[in-house]
C-alpha cells in the first residue's frame, strides 16, 4: 500500500511539474521597432518582429542557406526566368495562400508610402509574374538575377484578402496584420511591445514551442539586464560588452555569444558641395564640403584607433575591419586590412588638402541602435579633435535618427548594416553602389552618397552571374574598386550578445535577432 501510495505521489508529482511547464516565453530586445507593416521599413529590428506573423517564400536557415519557407522549391527555368513551387498554407483567418497574394506583394511594395528604406530591391529585378497555377509562379527578368532565392527571403507575403487598400497605419492597428507565420500578434503598441499568441490553426511548419510571446523594447541597457535579473523577462539581446563578466558570475543567467554579420561604419557626405554641420575652426560655414577630398576622408579613418574602440568601448567583442564583409564570407577580400592608429599621418592629409588647422564637424548618431553606438561617436569625435577636426556630437534615439538621415540632414554619421544574404551583395549593393531606385540599387538611404560608375557595373554584373565562384571575384574586384575611395570609413563587425535565465536554451545564428523558434524553456 505504502509502495502504491509513493508511485500515485510521484506521478502526481510529475504531472504537476508538466502542468507548470512555462508556456510564456518574455524577450526584451534593445533595438526600438517602428512598424508592424512588413514592407514599411527595411530594418533589423521591423524584421525579426514581422517574422513572427509573416512568411517569405525562402527562409535563411542560420547559416544564410535559403531553405523552403512559403515556397517549397525553386529552380531557374532559364537564365531569366525562376520557378517557385508554393505550399498548400493557409493565412491565420483561415484563408488560402495561393500565387495571387505573391503578385498582390509585388505590387504593393513600390506603393508604400513614406517607407524610410524600401524593399523595393527585391520586387524590382522582377519585370513579370507568371502564374502558372495558384501554387506554381514564375519570375521573369530583364538579366539573370543569381540570388533570386535572397531576395526572396527578403519578402514577406501578404493577404490580398486583408491587404488590399491597406496602409502602414492599418497594419500597426492589426487590421491588416493577418499572415501565414507562426504567431498571430493580437496586441501592437508602437515602440513599445507586441503580444504574440500561437497560430494554432493554420502554422505549416515544426511544432510552435511557446503558447504565448510578450517581445518588448526596453532600449536602455541597464533596464534590460534588471529586467532579466529579476525575472521580468526571460531572454535579452544587445547585451552590453562590458557587463559580459558580470553576468557570466550570475549562476541564475547564462551568456551566448556569436560573432555576426552587422558592419558599423561611419557616412561621409561626399555628393554635396554645401553640406550641414560644417565650419571652419572659428564655427564660420566653409566654401566648399571637405568631405569630398579623399585625402579628408582618409586622414578621418586614420584618426580612429580601432583597436582602442575593440578593447574600451566593445570591451573585446567587435571585429575591427577595413571592408564591408566580415573575414572569410563571400567577397571578403584578404589584402584588404583596416587603417592603422596613424595621427600624425591623418594631419599631414588634412594640411594637404588645405586644412592644415583643421576644421569642424558634427558627427551624428543613433543612441540605441547599435551596441555601445553614442559611445563610438563620442569616442571617435574625441580621436578627430586631437588631429585638428574639432567634432561636436548629437545623437537620438533611432526612430528619429533614422528619420533625420532620410532626410539628408547630416554631413556625417555613424550607422550599420547587415548583410540579408551572408554574402557581399547586399553591402555592395546598399553601401557602395550609388543610389538608383529605379533599379533597386545603391544608397536609397542616402542619395548624397559616393558613385563611381566602375563600381556600379561591378555589382550590377555579379548580381546577374550565376556561377558562384564568377560571382565572389566581381565582389571582390568592386570592393578593390571602392574601398581606397574611402567611400565610408569601416569600424568593425559586432558580437551578438544575448543572456538567457537558467534553464533556457538559445541557438544563435550568424544574424540578429531573437526568434522564439530559436529557444528552448523549461
Amino acid at each position: 500500500m505504502r509502495l502504491r501510495t509513493a508511485l500515485l505521489s510521484t506521478c502526481l508529482c510529475v504531472l504537476a511539474g508538466q502542468a507548470m511547464a512555462q508556456t510564456t516565453l518574455n524577450v526584451a530586445v534593445g533595438g526600438a521597432f517602428t512598424s508592424m507593416d512588413p514592407h514599411y521599413h527595411n530594418l533589423n529590428p521591423n524584421n525579426v518582429l514581422t517574422s513572427y506573423v509573416f512568411d517569405s517564400l525562402v527562409i535563411s536557415d542560420p547559416q544564410f542557406k535559403p531553405s523552403p519557407g512559403l515556397a517549397t522549391s525553386w529552380k531557374a527555368v532559364d537564365e531569366t526566368t525562376w520557378e517557385f513551387k508554393l505550399r498548400d498554407a493557409k493565412f491565420s483567418d483561415g484563408t488560402p495562400f495561393t500565387a495571387d497574394d505573391v503578385v498582390f506583394t509585388f505590387g504593393r511594395v513600390p506603393k508604400v508610402l513614406n517607407s524610410p528604406s524600401s524593399f523595393n530591391f527585391a520586387v524590382k529585378p522582377v519585370n513579370r509574374i507568371e502564374v502558372v497555377d495558384p501554387h506554381t509562379i514564375r519570375f521573369h527578368s530583364d538579366k539573370p538575377v543569381a540570388l533570386m532565392p535572397f531576395l526572396m527571403a527578403s519578402l514577406k507575403i501578404v493577404s490580398r484578402k486583408n491587404g488590399d487598400g491597406a496602409t502602414t497605419p492599418d497594419y500597426n492597428s492589426l487590421k491588416a496584420a493577418i499572415g501565414t507565420g507562426p504567431y498571430k500578434v493580437t496586441s501592437f503598441t508602437l515602440g513599445d511591445r507586441a503580444v504574440f499568441e500561437k497560430n494554432e490553426t493554420s502554422w505549416w511548419a515544426d511544432k510552435i514551442k511557446w503558447q504565448k510571446v510578450n517581445y518588448r523594447i526596453i532600449s536602455n541597457d541597464a533596464g534590460r539586464i534588471a529586467a532579466l535579473e529579476s525575472g521580468d523577462v526571460d531572454v535579452i539581446d544587445q547585451v552590453p560588452p562590458r557587463d559580459v563578466a558580470t553576468l557570466r558570475k550570475n549562476a541564475k543567467l547564462d551568456v551566448i555569444s556569436q560573432p555576426g554579420q552587422r558592419l558599423i561604419y561611419v557616412v561621409p557626405d561626399v555628393g554635396r558641395k554645401d553640406a550641414p554641420f560644417i565650419t571652419d575652426t572659428a564655427g564660420k560655414p566653409l566654401d566648399k564640403n571637405p568631405l569630398q577630398d579623399v585625402r579628408v576622408r582618409k586622414a578621418l579613418s586614420l584618426a580612429i584607433n580601432r583597436d582602442a574602440l575593440r578593447d574600451r568601448i566593445m570591451d573585446g567583442f567587435s571585429a575591427p575591419t577595413g571592408q564591408v564583409v566580415p573575414d572569410h564570407s563571400v567577397g571578403w577580400v584578404p589584402s584588404i586590412k583596416p587603417d592603422p592608429y596613424d595621427p600624425a599621418q591623418a594631419k599631414k592629409l588634412l594640411a594637404e588638402a588645405g586644412y592644415p588647422d583643421g576644421f569642424g564637424i558634427t558627427l551624428h548618431g543613433p543612441n540605441d541602435r547599435y551596441v555601445n553606438d553614442s559611445k563610438l561617436v563620442e569616442a571617435i569625435a574625441q580621436m578627430w579633435t586631437r588631429i585638428g577636426v574639432k567634432t561636436q556630437v548629437e545623437t537620438m534615439p533611432a526612430a528619429t535618427f533614422f528619420s533625420r538621415a532620410t532626410r539628408h540632414e547630416f554631413a556625417i554619421r555613424l550607422t550599420g548594416w547587415a548583410s540579408d544574404t551572408g554574402e557581399a551583395s547586399s553591402n555592395l549593393n546598399w553601401i557602395l553602389a550609388s543610389s538608383n531606385p529605379e533599379k533597386g540599387r545603391g544608397a536609397v538611404f542616402d542619395p548624397t552618397h559616393f558613385a563611381d560608375p566602375k563600381v556600379d557595373e561591378l555589382v550590377e554584373k555579379a548580381l546577374a552571374t550565376v556561377d558562384e565562384q564568377q560571382r565572389e571575384a566581381l565582389y571582390r574586384e568592386a570592393t578593390l574598386a571602392a574601398m581606397p575611395q574611402e567611400p565610408i570609413i569601416p569600424l568593425h563587425f559586432q558580437v551578438n550578445i544575448w543572456a538567457v535565465r537558467k534553464g533556457f536554451t538559445f541557438h544563435p545564428r550568424t544574424y540578429e535577432g531573437t526568434r522564439a523558434w530559436d529557444i528552448d524553456g523549461h
